[in-house]
């Protein structure tokens, strides 16, 4: 059974269908493996064992009676603790929620009920999901896989240490700047941040609602396109036959490149000439739009960030770890003028981004240009957290501002990622590219 815990959530879903797992046992053998763990209590901020077996035994039922609900029937998975979860604390990372207990799921959580998963528990976070390092000592921190010492990516943190330490078969997170990818990326996962509107957010609490996006971090490109389905109570992408022979994509070299430290940069220059013998045909590229798009950040995203949590954020500041708070704060003298002059200009720059990549199957960049930071270091050191802060969203921050599908893969170099960029709404073309480019650098 132990081995069940490190197999893909499609793999588990074929085991179940040919009767060769039982549902109840599997996540049984998954809550204990969450209640033994040194670090459990980092990873998970709630364990929800009675519906997690109330689940499994409605699930084993119905794979008796061959009434699965579909391929996922059975599986259990994490929930970054920002979707709502009917009679179980919904936090969101942070003592301004404490105590809050919604009354419903959130639709993404009931649409993935529906498709028979089961909800192993919720997972930590950065603090109200604004931060790209995982780091959150207002409620916990949660360890990467690769260096224990260091951050593990945010603000879906909790949920790539869930994958990651074989406490989940996939977890479902939020990607508002990259907090999908930069977990994904720094805990050798597959992270899949899907376009804007994609998935609904009716119980998601925000942060800002144009940009949040739900999305899958798990084991293999497969296991992101089975839970995009079952999110959406939609038909997964069909990955049969995906191969890169004919495959067009971009290197960007706008920005993204700026500043990378040693072993992102290798680590994605081999992956992209693995790419490319495999059979995709690879052409560098400037879009100048890009720098100007990443300029707005500091606008858009603040403006929007402090408009929704203002009232709450200042009735009780002192709750809040200072950087967070500062972040959140830096949007409170942003004038609606500005914030709609760049919106508007926004959308201007996303209309030449897609005119420049048209051709492309995916536009290509390290995931991040940087490896996780230590822990210490980020508390003791505010030059640091904010450097590393910055730098940690830059790269993925250019598909949420442009609005675009993307997906991270491992490269095969411990925390350093690859990220593919696709056409808005085009989550299914790329991710058949995903899996061929996935096959070319296992």
């Amino acid at each position: 059974m132990q081995k069940w815990l490190t197999m893909t959530a499609a793999d588990l879903g074929r085991g179940i269908g040919t009767g060769e797992i039982d549902p109840v046992a599997l996540t049984q053998t998954y809550l204990d493996a969450i209640d033994a763990h040194p670090h459990r209590d980092r990873i998970y901020s709630v364990v929800t064992h009675k519906r997690a077996l109330a689940e499994a035994g409605a699930a084993q039922a119905r794979a008796k009676a061959g009434q699965r609900f579909g391929p996922l029937d059975g599986v259990p998975i994490s929930w970054k603790d920002l979707f709502d979860t009917a009679g179980t604390a919904t936090e969101s990372g942070s003592a301004l929620l404490k105590g809050r207990i919604p009354a419903r799921d959130a639709e993404v959580l009931h649409n993935a009920t529906m498709a028979g998963l089961i909800c192993l528990g919720k997972t930590h976070m950065s603090e109200l999901a604004f931060s790209g390092l995982g780091l959150n000592p207002m409620t916990a921190t949660p360890p990467c896989v690769n260096d224990e010492g260091a951050v593990p990516g945010g603000s879906s943190s909790g949920a790539g240490a869930s994958v990651a330490f074989n406490l989940a078969s996939c977890g479902i997170g939020s990607d508002t700047g990259g907090s999908v990818r930069i977990p994904s990326a720094w805990n050798d996962l597959v992270g899949l941040k899907t376009t804007s509107g994609r998935l609904s957010l009716d119980g998601a609490v925000p942060l800002c609602s144009k940009f949040d996006t739900v999305g899958p971090l798990g084991r293999s490109v497969e296991d992101c396109a089975l839970m995009l389905a079952a999110l959406e109570g939609g038909k997964a992408a069909d990955l049969a036959g995906a191969s890169l022979k004919g495959a067009r994509f971009a290197t960007l070299q706008t920005a993204v490149l700026d500043d990378i430290r040693d072993a992102p940069r290798d680590a994605y220059q081999s992956a992209v000439e693995r790419l490319q013998a495999a059979g995709a045909e690879i052409m560098p590229i400037d879009v100048p739009e890009v720098e100007e798009a990443l300029s707005m950040s500091g606008v858009i995203f603040t403006a929007e960030a402090y408009g929704i949590w203002q009232g709450t954020i200042e009735a009780a500041p002192e709750k809040m770890f200072p950087p967070i708070l500062e972040r959140f704060r830096l949007g409170r003298d942003i004038t609606a003028p500005a914030y709609i002059s760049a919106w508007n200009r926004l959308e201007e720059l996303r209309a030449a981004w897609n005119a420049r990549v048209a051709e492309f199957d995916a536009v290509l960049m390290p995931t991040a240009p940087i490896l996780p930071p230590n822990y210490d270091r980020l508390l003791s050191d505010d030059e640091y957290y904010v450097t590393e802060n910055l730098l940690a969203l830059r790269n993925t921050r250019v598909g949420n501002l442009l609005g675009l599908s993307a997906v991270t893969l491992p490269t095969g170099v411990p925390s350093c990622g690859i990220m593919l960029c696709g056409k808005p709404l085009g989550e299914e073309q790329l991710l058949r590219v995903a899996h061929a480019a996935e096959a070319a650098l296992s």
